[in-house]
Order: structure tokens, then C-alpha cells, then sequence
């Protein structure tokens, strides 16, 4: 057994993100995508200012603090493998609470677990729903008059500049070359 668990942190793997919560000023936000230009832009240079622009952070202290969530997030897998916790060790925990559980409540909820990860725990009404876009449902609702829409009232009059002469031949001009194209 203790040489699988030295084959495991072995292995090289693809590190999953670390979700960091939403601070008060953001400073923990997730920025995956900063990250990733954080590590592609050290390939290049390792001063922080141009690390900064590259990756399109703010401040120095902003790339500092996104090299640091990188280092978390590698420590913290690392850590896991060491306890023996990875993907296969949760998932089967979770399943085999689903298959051995004695409550039917705990073993649904394995269950949803399951299928909230697989992005199948929520259905529409039906498949109509499903296809139409928020314009489509707002109209919808606007039609079946649940909201109904504020009535304007015109106080104002559109006055129309007149059009420059010179501006005028030059979209006679345009139409001309426009009819000869498809002539």
C-alpha cells in the first residue's frame, strides 16, 4: 500500500482550480484566466511590472497575490495525495454511501450528487423552454401580460437637420456605383 501511495505522488497530474471565495474587494476572486497569462508570461520575464501587463493585472501586489493562489493550489493537491485523497478516493467514498446507505434520503442525495456534477440535476418544463433564448421568455411574459410595459408619453417634437449638399452627391455617387455592381 505504501508503495501506491508513492506511485500517486509521483505522478504528474493535472492540478485542478482551487475555488477561492468572493472577497470584499476581491482581492480572492477566482482569475483562472489571469493565471494562466501569469505562468505563460514567466516564460518570458520574471520582472513584475512587465509580468503585470502582460497577464493585464493592476498592481504589482495584484501579481504577487495571484503567484501566491498558484502556490496554494499546488500545495493544497499535493497535500491531498499525501493524505490519499484524490478524484477516485471521493468518488467512491460517495458511492458506496449511495450503494451500502441504510436512509433513503442519504443514499438520493449521493445520488444528486452525482448528478449535479454531471450538470443534470435541473430540467425545464418542458423542451420549448429549454431551446428559447431570455429573449424569447421575456416576450413571453410581456404577452401574457404579467408585466406590462409603461406607456411614454411624446412631449417633444424630432427635428431632422437638413442633409449637406455635398453630402447628398456623395450618396447619389454611392448609389450609382451600388446599381452598376449588380446591373
Amino acid at each position: 500500500m505504501k508503495e501506491e501511495k508513492e506511485i500517486k505522488q509521483e505522478e504528474v497530474r493535472k492540478l485542478k482550480p482551487v475555488t477561492f471565495i468572493k472577497g470584499e474587494y476581491n482581492y480572492s476572486r477566482q482569475n483562472d484566466f489571469q493565471q494562466k497569462l501569469l505562468l505563460k508570461a514567466m516564460q518570458v520575464t520574471s520582472d513584475p511590472q512587465e509580468l503585470r501587463k502582460m497577464a493585464g493585472l493592476k498592481t504589482v501586489a495584484d501579481v504577487y497575490r495571484t503567484l501566491d493562489k498558484l502556490a496554494i493550489r499546488k500545495e493544497y493537491h499535493e497535500a491531498l495525495l499525501r493524505k490519499g485523497i484524490d478524484l477516485d478516493t471521493i468518488i467512491g467514498g460517495i458511492k458506496g454511501i449511495a450503494e451500502n446507505s441504510t436512509k433513503d434520503s442519504t443514499r438520493l442525495k449521493a445520488y444528486h450528487i452525482f448528478l449535479k456534477s454531471l450538470g443534470l440535476d435541473e430540467y425545464k418544463e418542458s423542451p420549448d423552454e429549454a431551446k428559447q433564448s431570455w429573449e424569447d421568455l421575456l416576450n413571453d411574459v410581456v404577452s401574457k401580460e404579467e408585466v406590462k410595459p409603461k406607456e411614454i408619453e411624446a412631449d417633444y417634437e424630432v427635428i431632422i437637420p437638413e442633409t449637406p449638399e455635398e453630402e447628398k452627391r456623395k450618396r447619389e455617387e454611392e448609389d450609382k456605383i451600388g446599381k452598376s455592381i449588380y446591373e
